[in-house]
């Protein structure tokens, strides 16, 4: 193994240290087990994907919701960078990770083509994360820590998540999409059988 590499494997054992303590106190579906997933689900993706910078797509995922402005109150990726400074990132690599990272925001993007491949990628890792079962638990963590109704949470479902699966960008996570795509459908449709005003107790 290479210095560059043992490097690079330190620098993101580290990025994932660094999300642990920074999200240490969040319970509302953005904690450091969001970033994990979203780093993993980036992996997954990247196995398929031909020429993408796995060093970039790997620190871009770990830190994307490191300067979320819902979150923080930064600017110019403060976060991000500062952590990146630490690790010796050089300034141009910082700039290629932070964009990355600007890119991923389901408001701020929506459907806007990603900068990159790397950048696509983490976006379609990120918003993977937000539908199937994880990000159902997701939704009804944020909506309680946010004093959102639950009429309020499902609504949530239709204005953006049942939008997601045919927003990807990678074949991978399209393929990915459509499983936790078609468990949120089950799952609504449950729900609202469950909750039917007038339903006939047995």
């Amino acid at each position: 193994m290479t210095s560059e590499r043992k490097m690079n494997e330190k620098t993101v054992e580290n990025a994932k240290k660094y999300v642990e303590q920074l999200f240490r106190d969040r319970a509302d579906g953005h904690g450091a087990d969001h970033s994990i997933r979203v780093y993993r689900n980036a992996l997954k993706i990247t196995s398929s994907c031909e020429g993408c910078d796995v060093r970039l797509v790997s620190l871009a995922a770990l830190l994307h919701d490191a300067d979320d402005y819902k979150l923080f109150r930064t600017e110019n990726n403060a976060n991000a960078r500062a952590f990146l400074n630490s690790q010796g990132v050089d300034a141009a690599t910082q700039d290629r990770i932070c964009e990355i990272i600007n890119d991923v925001s389901f408001s701020k993007n929506r459907d806007k083509p990603p900068v990159s491949l790397e950048a696509a990628i983490v976006r379609d890792a990120d918003r993977l994360d937000a539908i199937g079962a994880v990000g159902i638990a997701r939704t009804f963590a944020y909506g309680g820590e946010h004093g959102r109704s639950q009429e309020e949470s499902v609504k949530h479902f239709y204005d953006k998540l049942l939008l997601l699966k045919d927003m990807m960008n990678t074949e991978a996570a399209r393929g990915m999409a459509e499983e936790r795509h078609r468990f949120m459908e089950v799952f609504l449709a449950e729900l609202e059988k469950e909750t039917a005003s007038g339903e006939a107790l047995h």
